[in-house]
C-alpha cells in the first residue's frame, strides 16, 4: 500500500472527470489517486503533463521517459510505461531492456537515440550537459525538441521522485524491470 492513503471510488465529479480525460475511461492508476488526495499536488501535476503531442515524436519521448525513470530506480513509472506505450512506439524488447541496463553504446539504437540517451544520462548525473552532449543532441534535434526533452527529463525525474518516496506498489498490468544481472556497470554505480 502506497505511503499515503489514495483516493477510492466514488471521485469527487471533478476529480473523475480528470481521471475520465487521462485514462480515457480506464481505472486512474495509484499515483493519479494519491496525488488527487492534495488539490493542489493533483493540479500542479496535471498542469505539468508533457503527454500531449508535443514536438518530440513518440518513440523519442518513450526513451527519454523510460530511462529516465529506469536510472531514478522508479519501476513503477517505468513498468507503466513499458506497459502503456512501448508497443505503439515501435520499441523492441532489446531497446526496452536496453533503456534500464544497457547505455547509449548498445548496438540497438540509431544514432539520433545515442544522442538522446546520453543527454538523459548526463541530466540525470550532473544536471546539465556538457557543450558536446548539447551539440550532439542539436545534430538530432531542433530548439523545440531540446527544450521537450529537458523537460521531460525534469518531470519525469520528478514523477520517480514521488513514486519512489510514496513506495508505490506496482500496478498490475507494468511490466517489471528486466532481471538485474543484466543491468550495465553505469546503473550499477549509481544503485
Amino acid at each position: 500500500m502506497s505511503r499515503i492513503r489514495p483516493l477510492e471510488p466514488p471521485y469527487a465529479e471533478e476529480i473523475q472527470r480528470s481521471f475520465d480525460r487521462i485514462m480515457k475511461g480506464k481505472e486512474p492508476l495509484l499515483l493519479f489517486r494519491t496525488l488527487a488526495t492534495s488539490e493542489r499536488a493533483w493540479a500542479k501535476f496535471r498542469n505539468g503533463s508533457l503527454l500531449d503531442r508535443g514536438p518530440l515524436g513518440l518513440r523519442d519521448r518513450e526513451i527519454v521517459i523510460n530511462r529516465t525513470t529506469a536510472l531514478a530506480h522508479c519501476e513503477y513509472e517505468w513498468g507503466v510505461h513499458v506497459a502503456v506505450y512501448a508497443k505503439h512506439a515501435e520499441l523492441t524488447d532489446e531497446q526496452i531492456d536496453a533503456t534500464r541496463n544497457g547505455g547509449l553504446s548498445a548496438p540497438c539504437w540509431s544514432g539520433a537515440e545515442q544522442a538522446l540517451i546520453a543527454a538523459v544520462d548526463a541530466l540525470h548525473a550532473r544536471a546539465t550537459l556538457d557543450r558536446i552532449e548539447f551539440d550532439r543532441l542539436r545534430e538530432h534535434y531542433d530548439d523545440d525538441q531540446v527544450l521537450e526533452i529537458l523537460m521531460l527529463c525534469g518531470l519525469y525525474r520528478t514523477v520517480s521522485y514521488v513514486a519512489n518516496a510514496l513506495d508505490l506498489p506496482l500496478e498490475p498490468t507494468a511490466r517489471r524491470f528486466p532481471a538485474a544481472q543484466r543491468r550495465s556497470p553505469a546503473l550499477q554505480e549509481q544503485s
